[in-house]
């Protein structure tokens, strides 16, 4: 991922709320253990995503790709009483090391980590969902927002990362993911159930609303 760095940038940073200790902590930790740094969702997208949450006050989130946990720390700070996120992911170690930072914060009890095949896991959740994160394998988003929608509340809404995908959405050779991506955000733009807005952040949110 090409993430956008100038001087605006910088200084949107720079006017941006603090993320806590330990997210801080989690982020530093990523980029000096890991190569794929770049997937977790950093400073200023983490606190956009706080945000929202704040602004819903969910009851269920569902996180379809957990990495680190970073997100999923992000849209805990937002639950409504008794509210939890619900985070899906099939990597064993990234997990470990999400669940011993949650560990250490107010939301440990409100973060359920299941490890599996999201495909699988979607279908057994039963309650209705007030916000998804899809932010996992690209070749899958379509199917990951057909396997949600109907459980999203009517007002729920849906966000999806990495739909600009560096840049590469407006080649005119794309790729596997890059055209996953492309029909994917040409799905959402098409479909009269919801309204929606792709904010140019990073590498670009589809911010969902269902009607």
């Amino acid at each position: 991922m090409i993430e956008i760095k100038n001087e605006l940038t910088e200084y949107a940073e720079k006017f941006t709320s603090e993320e806590s200790p330990v997210l801080r902590e989690l982020r530093e930790h990523c980029f000096a253990h890991y190569e794929d740094s770049s997937m977790l969702s950093g400073h200023v997208q983490g606190r956009i995503l706080a945000l929202i949450s704040k602004m819903i006050r969910p009851k269920l989130v569902v996180e379809i790709g957990t990495y680190l946990g970073y997100s999923a720390l992000c849209f805990a700070e937002g639950l409504a009483n008794g509210g939890k996120v619900i985070t899906l992911d099939i990597q064993e170690e990234t997990n470990r090391v999400a669940k011993s930072f949650v560990e250490r914060t107010e939301y440990k009890d409100a973060i359920d980590f299941r490890l599996g095949e999201a495909k699988d896991m979607i279908p057994q959740i039963s309650d209705p969902i007030d916000l998804v994160f899809i932010d996992a394998d690209k070749s899958d988003y379509s199917l990951y927002y057909d396997l949600v929608f109907e459980k999203v509340r009517k007002g729920g809404f849906i966000v999806a990362d990495n739909v600009l995908w560096s840049g590469r959405v407006l080649n005119a050779e794309k790729d596997a993911d890059t055209q996953a991506l492309h029909d994917f955000n040409l799905k959402i733009q098409t479909d009269d159930r919801v309204s929606n807005v792709l904010l140019p952040i990073r590498d670009g949110l589809m911010i969902v609303c269902k009607s």
